[in-house]
């Protein structure tokens, strides 16, 4: 998992509550079971005028031009700012693969439903919980002003605007530690290779049986 330090780009709009994780990634790309190629099919019912299967030319499929991340000004965005509930649904992580293929690293909303916000750590990606208030704010600044682009700052825990303005997040310290190492569950087992190479060589001395490839 890439290492969570620092990111700054800019912020994209997505004003709709509960988006859930059928309108993230629809089941029909489900089938893959690799972390990569989302990105294109990322919103597929929203961004494109008609109906996605796996395999597509998506360069060759016409796009909505009223879905927001579609408008040129917000193209290679690497912060989505969500409403309330993002995220809900099924328990798909494939939801949390294609905003990251698309190059997303860091959303931003009021709430979050619960797997889809662990499903984002454990592939490096920070939801950040604000209150709604902060939330609307970072919605204003970011349709009224072209480019605008946000700081998000994992160490220091805080979100700097264009302005120099700083909103503090909170963050759980295990998580936070993960992700600025670039820890996901397979990596946090591994930091226990010789411990674990040690319980396998005791284990095979004590029930040799057990290990008979016979």
């Amino acid at each position: 998992m890439e290492k969570f330090d620092t990111v700054t780009g800019l912020a994209a709009p997505l004003d709709r509550p509960n988006v859930d994780t059928d309108a993230i990634i629809p089941k029909q790309f489900l089938k893959s079971i690799k972390r990569s190629g989302f990105g294109p099919n990322l919103f597929d019912e929203w961004r494109y005028l008609d109906h996605g299967e796996p395999g597509m030319d998506n360069s060759t499929r016409p796009l909505n031009p009223d879905f927001v991340l579609n408008q040129p000004r917000y193209r290679g965005a690497v912060i989505l700012l969500g409403r309330e509930n993002f995220g809900c649904g099924s328990s798909r992580e494939h939801a949390v693969w294609a905003l990251l293929d698309q190059g997303f690293r860091v959303v931003i909303a009021p709430s979050f439903a619960d797997i889809f916000f662990n499903n984002c750590f454990k592939n490096g990606v920070l939801p950040v919980v604000l209150p709604a208030d902060t939330v609307e704010a970072l919605f204003t600044a970011t349709v009224a002003t072209p480019g605008y682009a946000l700081t998000v700052d994992l160490q220091a825990q805080q979100i700097v605007t264009p302005d120099q303005g700083a909103i503090d997040f909170d963050i759980e310290p295990f998580r936070k530690d993960c992700l600025l190492r670039g820890l996901d569950d397979i990596g946090l087992t591994l930091q226990q290779a010789d411990a674990i190479r040690a319980f396998e060589d005791r284990h095979r001395e004590a029930a040799p049986w057990l290990f008979d490839k016979q």
